[in-house]
């Protein structure tokens, strides 16, 4: 089992003025993450805003994805769902995009039993022929996937790796390579022997994450110097900081659709502080931000 690469940047979708998906936008930034640390993507995740995203909005980035970057970087899909024929469908019509990996949310609102888990896990791996990432994400779901049952599912063919954003979990998980699934445990998850992180912090200060791969020796202080970063994007739902942050450096990302709304005064204000300390906004428009 190959890894799929240690920074995969879950990317955002750009929209224009009428919050429309801004294809070229995006496949600058795709070009531009590549160049700056990412060695993959995540496409139409939460930090694409796939559920306000139409299936065919979210089949089409990921075709532009994956056309855009060739054989340059990995390619991992956003496919899922709480309705599981849903889920399927999405992971088909991935699959037939040219996704190099499938990411698989635990069906949230509903709150399936274990049992559910695992056939809807059955299903949507028999729906591709692609490695399946779990995605276990709490704080977002309601239903955490304990490391019980994420070894229970990695018996399932093609259900390889594991997003974790549960950080009490944390841990090694007998048949998944390990994703850190926040920013803030990329360095955790490096020193446990796993691949990298699927992350957010990337789309800015990318070659710095990069760094904490090529140079573990640097990885405590590296993280340490990005703490700030991670807690300003995420200072409210993710990725209304994240947004705020590549318009003002002049990546053009456009707005959210609803119910997210575009960054407050004051968190505009709160990301320009930690891009200015960074040393990111050099020569980057002074209009993006009201004052605080």
């Amino acid at each position: 089992m190959g890894d799929l690469g240690a920074i995969l940047t879950a990317v955002v979708t750009p929209y224009d003025d009428q919050l429309r998906v801004d294809e070229e936008a995006f496949v600058s930034l795709v070009g531009h993450l590549l160049d700056h640390g990412s060695d993959g993507l995540v496409v139409a995740g939460t930090t694409g805003e796939a559920p306000t995203l139409s299936d065919d909005e979210q089949v089409r980035v990921i075709a532009l994805a994956v056309q855009e970057v060739g054989d340059r970087a990995t390619i991992v899909a956003g496919a899922g769902s709480n309705d599981t024929r849903h889920a399927v469908h999405l992971t088909e019509r991935a699959t037939e995009a040219g996704a190099d990996a499938i990411l698989s949310v635990t069906p949230y609102y509903n709150k399936p039993n274990r049992r559910g888990l695992v056939r809807h896990y059955q299903e949507v791996a028999r729906a591709t022929d692609r490695p399946v990432v779990l995605y276990n994400i709490p704080s977002r779901t309601g239903l955490d996937m304990p490391n019980d049952l994420l070894a229970e599912l990695a018996q399932i063919e093609r259900v390889d790796y594991c997003k974790q954003a549960n950080d009490d979990s944390l841990a090694p998980v007998d048949g998944l390579r390990i994703y850190a699934g926040n920013d803030g445990t990329l360095a955790r998850t490096l020193d446990m022997g796993e691949p990298g992180g699927i992350l957010v912090a990337s789309h800015i200060v990318g070659e710095e994450m990069r760094r904490m791969v090529d140079e573990p020796q640097n990885r405590d202080e590296i993280d340490a110097s990005l703490r700030d970063v991670y807690e300003t994007l995420f200072l409210t739902a993710n990725p209304i900081c994240t947004k705020a942050a590549l318009n003002m450096l002049g990546r053009r990302v456009g707005g959210l659709r609803l119910p997210l709304v575009e960054a407050s005064d004051a968190e505009k204000a709160s990301v320009r502080a930690m891009l200015e300390r960074h040393g990111l906004l050099e020569g980057a428009p002074a209009s993006d931000v009201a004052p605080a």
